[in-house]
């Protein structure tokens, strides 16, 4: 059997693991065991895998592999935000960043190559869109990221505490292959994350949002951006097939479906210097989101080449912040993150040329300003 033949049992759910080794010939505990040595103990290789007898290991070299994508390129920004960029089967490349916050570090995920929708404020849909990632190029970002903590001695203060499917792609036009790796994410045998911390961002595909509700409990959040139809059209194209109306009516039956407490969903609304930040938007907003359980989340436009937006003025942004809090809707500002290695919101695109180009620059900078301290953590970077 060639290596293109073999069954990679990375992104496999616990079922499915289930399914694999029954068609072995063995028992369904393997699959168990299979999912702590990929997921916990973070092992690609079976010899390492002690508690697996020698046939079974020699039959598993055989016909199956753990295979994640290759990592062709790694950045660590001035405040700590890491990314990734992943080689993936075909030739393309995706982005994967990982942003610590005290006690919580985030992990932010791609689901496509490229991007369908469009957004005209977001990079990666300027590159068009290439494919689906399968549920292992999904999960295995995951698993890289994990990998490069060390291993899992603690799994209650690993690094990665929440995941955000907020990277490359419109998650719910990969539908399967997202839910399958979030079961994972989700999986005790695998990375045991809580339900509440495994975010999905979507722009507004209103039927699948109904499909994972019935699929899956996660929280959601809606890339919004517009209070209004007239506007949202021309910054997220797919409103044009599902309009605020249809969309919000989706959200109120998502948040009704959901067993958990925590059912609001976060409003994602990108702040565009004179586009989108006036005082009758913020006035629009409030009353498009009376009476549904949401939390608004305002993000400071992350720029990027030939974007043709800039970012919101600052007084502009705190003034939007006070009215939506001011008439009850629970807003935050995001703080941009990552953007001197173009890891911010926005800004991720796959392009590892442009990438280590201007990482290089700046780890030269880094270099020379810390060398005269000794400070071994920039020697290293």
């Amino acid at each position: 059997m060639t290596e293109a033949e073999k069954t990679n049992l990375l992104g496999k759910t616990r079922e499915e693991m289930e399914a694999f080794f029954l068609s072995l010939g063995e028992k369904k505990y393997r699959a168990h065991q299979m999912l702590k040595w990929i997921y916990i103990h973070q092992v690609d290789d079976f010899e390492l895998m002690t508690d697996v007898g020698k046939a079974l290991r020699e039959k598993l070299r055989q016909v199956a592999e753990i295979r994640p994508p290759e990592i062709l390129h790694e950045g660590i920004s001035r405040d700590g935000t890491r990314k990734w960029v992943f080689k993936v089967d075909g030739g393309g490349a995706v982005e994967t960043v990982f942003i610590p916050d005290g006690r919580r570090g985030t992990l932010c995920v791609s689901s496509q190559v490229g991007c369908s929708v469009d957004c005209s404020f977001c990079s990666t849909g300027k590159q068009g869109f290439q494919r689906d990632l399968s549920s292992a190029e999904i999960i295995g970002q995951v698993w890289l990221a994990s990998r490069s903590f060390g291993p899992r001695t603690n799994l209650g203060q690993h690094p990665i505490t929440n995941v955000v499917m907020m990277g490359m792609g419109e998650p719910l036009l990969n539908f399967v292959n997202v839910v399958r790796a979030m079961k994972l994410m989700k999986e005790d045998l695998a990375y045991g994350i809580s339900k509440k911390r495994i975010t999905l961002s979507t722009s507004g595909v209103v039927p699948m949002i109904d499909k994972l509700s019935d699929e899956l409990d996660v929280s959601l959040a809606i890339s919004l951006h517009a209070p209004n139809d007239e506007l949202r059209n021309q910054l997220v194209p797919l409103n044009r097939k599902y309009p605020l109306a249809d969309l919000l009516a989706a959200c109120k039956r998502y948040s009704e479906k959901i067993p958990h407490k925590h059912k609001s969903i976060t409003m994602e609304y990108v702040m565009l210097k004179g586009i989108n930040d006036k005082p009758e938007h913020a006035r629009q907003l409030v009353k498009l989101m009376r009476n549904l359980p949401v939390k608004v989340n305002l993000i400071p436009f992350n720029p990027f080449p030939h974007a043709g937006y800039e970012r919101s003025e600052r007084n502009d942004i705190l003034a939007f912040h006070k009215h939506l809090n001011d008439n009850g809707l629970l807003t935050t500002i995001r703080t941009t993150r990552g953007d001197d290695i173009d890891a911010a919101c926005g800004q991720l695109v796959g392009d590892v040329v442009d990438r280590t180009r201007r990482s290089e620059r700046w780890r030269k900078e880094v270099f020379l300003r810390d060398s005269d301290d000794n400070d071994r953590t920039a020697a290293e970077v």
